[in-house]
């Protein structure tokens, strides 16, 4: 495929969501002589933050560490909406002036790197058509799920049901609900926003879960914050509580795999402190796995049991025996009635942004590569993957990436390399699943999902320490990383 006369740039970056304004503040401030670009799909900054627009969104990581490090997030609340935190992604966007750099409504759907040009060829979707350009790096921060569908199960008799279904990954703008009775079918981090939110003027609200999930009460506004703001400037009183929240969030993640029962006791004890005396947590809130083997759902200030206390929210733990003309018939018996259905069924899984990749030719086929380091593929070369921790915020991973790319092109540049590609060591190794979660959209995906090796370089870790130390300590030239001299022009 000849790429002559196509733009090159020395890094592509897709997406202009959290990973992708990270990468280019760093690629900016770090690399300053690479020519870069952000290509975004959409026609907004934000990604996540942009898509949803369901009653409630929220941030279910505390906004200290989920906000980006160079510029602390100083808000008073902890856990944020999700038009603050888009807002604050574009500010960021602003201040360094990373917006200049993104094209709009422009869709990466395919990569082919030649290893004869040292270069990626994308094939991008705009509303002008196709184009091409070529690449020295591919810099992917588009996420993992599908932002076309959402996961959405089929159930008996539902095309009887005469209310409305809403998934919510396309909440309609401007919905009516008011006065309506709504069942939220689901029990994650989605349904546990949605419910109290749509409590507010809903007549009635029930969340119908197959399975309880851990819910926790968490205050809004960190405690600490007003204390140390009177002590210290807000940036800096903001590095220090994202300091503890990350020990702390390391901490209980540590207790829940280490003592699952203890830490069990303590959150449904928590739990029964939100709620009325004499309410059946152990049916409603004790899910079969342990703690931290799928997410903790946050309710600030503990707005979920509020809504419950209030007689608003009904939690019904039960399974759908079959849609009726106007509700729901559940296995044992009972009916749910409803004006609308909002199916908080989870999401679907679409690694690379769902780009077809290939090397030389041949398709990269993601579920047989293993995973180095949590950012790239074995065999694949200048191709680097943005991926955020499941047990802490997204963005704590997200940022070591991206200064650790920048420390691959240093030291590149020194050695006159224009090719890194990490390979897998002589022998068989040993697949491991890359995620060690339980989650239901990780479970669909798992198939599809590079695999994950025993020991490190090739061991996602999942802890924030570790990574610093892997990722800003430990030379690049790990005797993993295949660097090659190839054309550089």
């Amino acid at each position: 495929m000849a790429t002559t006369g196509l733009e090159h740039l020395d890094v592509l970056i897709v997406g202009a969501g959290i990973s992708g304004i990270d990468a280019a503040y760093h690629l900016q401030k770090r690399c300053a002589g690479k020519s870069w670009a952000i290509v975004e799909a959409r026609d907004a900054i934000g990604g996540t933050w942009d898509l949803f627009r369901y009653p409630g969104i929220r941030s279910d990581s505390d906004m200290f560490t989920l906000g980006f490090p160079f510029r602390p997030w100083t808000r008073d609340e902890a856990i944020a909406d999700g038009a603050a935190i888009k807002a604050y992604i574009e500010e960021t966007a602003r201040e360094f002036g990373l917006d200049r750099r993104i094209r709009f409504g422009h869709k990466v759907v395919r990569a082919d790197w030649s290893s004869a040009e040292a270069r990626w060829t994308a094939e991008i979707e705009t509303g002008e058509g196709v184009q091409r350009l070529t690449c020295a790096f591919l810099y992917l921060g588009s996420g993992y799920y599908d932002y076309a569908q959402g996961y959405r199960p089929s159930w008996p008799g539902e095309e009887a049901y005469r209310g409305r279904f809403i998934h919510p990954q396309f909440w309609p703008e401007g919905l009516d609900y008011a006065g309506q009775s709504i069942v939220v079918i689901g029990s994650g981090a989605t349904a546990v926003t949605l419910v109290p939110a749509l409590a507010g003027s809903a007549a009635r609200v029930t969340m119908l879960q197959r399975s309880p999930s851990f819910v926790v009460p968490r205050p809004a506004m960190d405690p600490l914050t007003r204390w140390l703001r009177r002590l210290m400037p807000r940036k800096a009183a903001a590095r220090t509580i994202r300091r503890k929240n990350i020990l702390l969030g390391m901490l209980f993640f540590n207790r829940a795999r280490n003592k699952p029962d203890k830490v069990r006791a303590l959150l449904l004890k928590m739990v029964r402190g939100a709620l009325a005396p004499g309410y059946d947590v152990e049916r409603d809130f004790s899910p079969r796995y342990n703690p931290w083997d799928q997410r903790v759902c946050l309710a600030p200030d503990g707005d979920l049991f509020a809504a419950m206390n209030a007689g608003k929210v009904g939690v019904v733990t039960d399974t759908i025996a079959r849609f009726t003309e106007t509700g729901i018939a559940l296995s044992s018996g009972r009916t749910l009635e409803a004006d609308i259905v909002v199916t908080a069924t989870g999401l679907v899984v679409k690694l690379l942004g769902g780009i077809a990749l290939a090397v030389d030719g041949v398709p990269v086929e993601v579920a047989k590569r293993f995973n180095y380091k949590g950012m790239m593929l074995n065999d694949v070369p200048n191709l680097l993957l943005s991926f955020g921790y499941t047990n802490a915020s997204w963005t704590l991973k997200c940022d070591l990436t991206a200064r650790w790319f920048c420390r691959l092109l240093r030291h590149m540049d020194r050695h006159g390399q224009t090719i890194a590609m990490p390979r897998l060591p002589e022998g068989e190794m040993e697949r491991q699943p890359m995620l060690d979660f339980s989650s239901g959209y990780v479970a669909r995906a798992a198939q599809a999902m590079p695999a994950q090796g025993p020991e490190a370089p090739w061991r996602v870790h999942q802890n924030y320490l570790k990574d610093v130390a892997a990722l800003s300590l430990r030379p690049i030239a790990d005797g993993v990383m295949e660097f090659r001299q190839g054309r550089a022009d």
